[in-house]
């Protein structure tokens, strides 16, 4: 594991080269540390993407370190992140945020950054997608292209605030329409997770939200297979199907990577936990199934226009 972390330090070390920035602003280098592989596809391909767009914007140098899961490998990754200049540090997940309250204070002149964790320390900051609204939009479509009233949504955790807004959007578009919801307790857990599709189809819902990216897009297929709607998470998943995926709730994470080094390198980039919605760039409605009328893709539109102004959703 030594090895592969070493190599890809060095790999992305060459591919971008040395930046010589002076003294622009506060970002020099920075870091990201993923628990499993930056070549997943979903989550660790979006962290991947951020740190490019961090070395774009700011010519600056980006290393990665996959397959970080422990404390003493995430102290281990730091060590060498700052040998390299590195100060600023993304990890990439929520495990990392305990790890960084305890390796922050030895580290002063470099700041963490994780994911739905709780920062503690003055250099740690956590960043959460604030999820029920999307959910909500996902819902009020759901509701209104089901058949038979009876939608469902497959999340990995309770927490999950994109759970609430889905059910509570479904019913504010069809007070009538019965949501069934259904937990995996793992996010990449892909044969669960068709397993609770398989117990919603058989209960007679047709529009499904797998609100997991390490498995929505098996389950996706097997909706397709059935012929049934889906909501696509996290990306714009219209590309596995027009006639399936109805819309997407997408999570910008590569635009918020870049957001939060912007305030880094002014200087404004607070600690503690921060929250990030639709009117920060970061969170947006993917594109609509030709299937979704026109006149609903509208009023959709003037919704997420209002909420994005207001702060308001549909009552």
């Amino acid at each position: 594991m030594w090895k592969k972390c070493a190599i890809a330090l060095l790999c992305i070390s060459l591919l971008f080269g040395c930046n010589k920035r002076g003294n622009q602003g506060n970002l020099r280098n920075a870091g990201l540390l993923v628990p499993e592989t930056i070549s997943d596809q979903v989550w660790g391909t979006k962290g991947y993407k951020g740190m490019l767009k961090i070395q774009s914007a700011f010519e600056a140098d980006v290393f990665y370190r996959e397959g970080v899961t422990s404390k003493p490998a995430v102290e281990n990754a730091v060590s060498e992140f700052e040998q390299k200049g590195v100060n600023v540090i993304f990890g990439h997940g929520n495990a990392y945020a305990a790890h960084f309250n305890d390796i922050a204070p030895a580290h002063p002149e470099m700041h963490f950054v994780s994911f739905n964790g709780h920062a503690t320390q003055p250099n740690t900051t956590s960043l959460k997608f604030e999820g029920y609204a999307m959910g909500f939009f996902g819902g009020m479509t759901a509701a209104y292209m089901s058949r038979g009233n009876k939608v469902g949504v497959i999340a990995a955790f309770g927490w999950q605030p994109e759970v609430k807004g889905f059910i509570d959007g479904a019913k504010h578009q069809e007070h009538n329409t019965e949501v069934l919801v259904m937990y995996t307790e793992n996010w990449d857990d892909r044969d669960i997770a068709i397993q609770r599709f398989e117990e919603m189809m058989a209960k007679g819902a047709d529009v499904i939200y797998p609100a997991g990216d390490g498995f929505n897009v098996p389950v996706i297929e097997k909706i397709k297979e059935h012929g049934l709607y889906a909501i696509g998470y996290v990306s714009d998943q219209s590309d596995l199907g027009e006639s399936t995926v109805l819309t997407s709730t997408v999570q910008h994470v590569d635009k918020l990577y870049e957001l939060v080094a912007k305030r880094f390198e002014e200087g404004t980039l607070e600690s503690g936990n921060l929250s990030f919605d639709f009117k920060d760039g970061v969170i947006t409605m993917g594109s609509f199934s030709p299937l979704v009328d026109k006149a609903f893709q509208e009023k959709m539109d003037r919704h997420i226009n209002h909420y994005m102004e207001t702060g308001k959703l549909p009552e």
